[in-house]
């Protein structure tokens, strides 16, 4: 039988553990740590609309996954100081679902969908109206009964987020003002976020520390707010009061993750090309059904970061490994003609 005082403890923890969650997120622009000109820019358009008593043109934000579009989402409606409503394109079912969130929203209030990219295209097609003219046309009713119904829409914000901007079709990404690439964080800002996160976890981490996890992120506050969790884990076992850089490397060495940020999935990407497929080219198609990863999720989450730090290149027959993967990897370099 399970003692109620351990599941009053476990639920405790978990509520703790989810405010932490909260508290990493900032609350406005000047809080959020990189993507400087992004949030420069995000600053003169939200000042203007402000002045002019207006609702911000939509805005779409782009990016590999873990790079803040979310949060960044909920700092911009902060700083309009309106509501947000958030949701998601697979959340989104039928156009009815859409029409009741869009209903909901008051003047000026912000609707974010996450992964937009993945909206239904009957879905998709009745945001262009509620976009441009803030109205919907629904169609009610069965048979001889079926009508249409013109609903009006107070002024509001879309915001969306994709991490495949590729997929979205023109009509759409056409209808947004606003459209901001997420880049990866430097170094240096991800440190200031390790030493910030470690704040919020009632941690102390030393510089040198702080800068090894932040070198091992993937570029990814994402990343790295979750690596300082697990060395956080380590630390904690061995009874260090300050998370230090010995600890930091054996405990990054245990998760396998190794001194370019490359993680098993990333090896096993790149292994594959060279192992069985010499290097390249190989398609996405054919990479995905080796390594048992879906090809959006390849795209998405891995590759970006393989093609930004120089491991593998894009060619017109496929992906190819570089110099720098062999290496990295300790594999002699193919000879080449």
């Amino acid at each position: 039988m399970v003692d109620q005082e351990e599941i009053t403890s476990s639920q405790a923890e978990d509520a703790t553990e989810e405010a932490m969650e909260l508290s990493l997120r900032p609350q406005r622009l000047a809080e959020y740590l990189g993507q400087s000109k992004v949030k420069s820019e995000l600053a003169v358009y939200i000042k203007a609309a402000k002045k002019r008593d207006e609702a911000l043109d939509h805005v779409l934000l782009y990016g590999p996954p873990g790079l803040g579009k979310t949060t960044l989402a909920f700092v911009i409606a902060n700083e309009l100081g309106v509501n947000l409503k958030s949701t998601s394109g697979p959340a989104i079912e039928k156009a009815g679902d859409l029409v009741a969130l869009l209903s909901d929203l008051d003047p000026g209030d912000v609707l974010f969908i996450d992964e937009i990219h993945r909206l239904a295209k009957p879905i998709e097609e009745v945001l262009y109206s509620a976009m441009e003219d803030y109205y919907v046309d629904i169609i009610i009713g069965e048979g001889e009964t079926t009508h249409a119904v013109h609903v009006p829409l107070p002024p509001f914000t879309l915001i969306g987020a994709t991490t495949l901007a590729g997929q979205l079709s023109a009509p759409l990404r056409d209808r947004f003002g606003i459209v901001e690439h997420m880049q990866y964080y430097t170094v240096d800002e991800l440190e200031e976020i390790v030493q910030r996160s470690s704040e919020v976890f009632h941690t102390s981490i030393s510089t040198e520390a702080a800068h090894e996890l932040a070198r091992r992120s993937r570029g990814t506050p994402r990343v790295a707010n979750r690596l300082l969790k697990r060395v956080r884990d380590f630390a904690e076992v061995k009874g260090e009061e300050t998370i230090s850089l010995t600890t930091t490397q054996n405990a990054l060495k245990q998760l396998q993750v190794d001194g370019e940020g490359l993680n098993q999935t990333d090896r096993k990407l790149l292994r594959t090309m060279i192992e069985g497929y010499g290097g390249g080219p190989v398609g996405i198609r054919t990479l995905a059904a080796n390594v048992g990863e879906d090809m959006e999720t390849i795209g998405s989450l891995y590759e970006p970061y393989l093609l930004q730090n120089g491991f593998i290149l894009l060619t017109p027959r496929g992906r190819m490994v570089t110099d720098k993967a062999y290496l990295q990897l300790g594999y002699p370099l193919p000879k080449r003609d």
